[in-house]
This record gives structure tokens, C-alpha cells and sequence, in this order.
């Protein structure tokens, strides 16, 4: 994919990234561990019908999708991977390049923080 990324966006979206980051590791997780990552977009029926059909190409697997009480459709995608930031910015620039691409909007990323314990 080669969808252009707005340089303004993304680093907005990097400056939250490095909060989850931050809230991430001050729950002691290790961000080095694979894990589930969920990302988000809204958009119009026919540009998320487009978007899970690709979904699998493009490394994530399809969640959910929602539409909340204004009528805001929501489709949940999520792919196995590490939360260090290396990670995380390639996960950004992937999810951006999808806005671009397919003309949804971006809506973040989560997971859960993972300290290697099993309990």
C-alpha cells in the first residue's frame, strides 16, 4: 500500500501513541510480548464493506463491527503483534495508510498490558 499520510496526522497520532505507551509500561507491561492489538475505523457502510473484505490481506482479522446510538459505524480489526514503539508507529503508518486508502477514518489502537506472569 502507498496511500500518502498526512505528516500533521501522524504525528498526532504518534503523540497519543506514546501516552498508551506510557500508560502501558507504568502498568508494567513488556512490550516486547505478542499480543492481540485492536485498531478501529469508522466510515460509511460500502468503505467498511471494502475494508473487511481486504482485511485479511492486509494482516488483521475482523472483530466486530458497531453502530453506535448516532447512527457512527465502527468495524474492529485486530493482528498479533509486540507494543514496543517500533511496533506501534509501523501499526500507525499501516492504519493511516488504510484512512487513506479506503476512506475511513482511524480511530486508535488497544491492548492489554502483558507482564509475562500467568496470573
Amino acid at each position: 500500500m502507498s496511500a500518502k499520510i498526512d505528516p500533521a496526522r501522524m504525528e498526532e497520532e504518534w503523540a497519543a501513541d506514546q501516552e498508551v505507551l506510557k500508560s502501558l509500561a507504568e502498568n508494567g507491561d513488556r512490550a516486547e510480548l505478542v499480543r492481540p492489538v485492536d485498531v478501529s475505523f469508522r466510515g460509511s457502510v460500502e468503505a467498511l464493506d471494502r475494508l473487511e473484505d481486504a482485511a485479511e490481506a492486509l494482516g488483521f482479522e475482523v472483530v466486530d463491527r458497531e453502530t453506535d446510538d448516532d447512527g457512527t459505524l465502527t468495524l474492529f480489526l485486530e493482528r498479533e503483534q509486540a507494543a514496543d514503539a517500533a511496533s506501534i508507529k509501523a501499526l500507525t503508518t499501516t492504519c493511516l495508510e488504510i484512512e487513506a486508502e479506503y476512506g475511513v477514518e482511524y480511530d486508535g489502537w488497544g491492548c492489554t498490558a502483558e507482564t509475562g506472569s500467568t496470573h
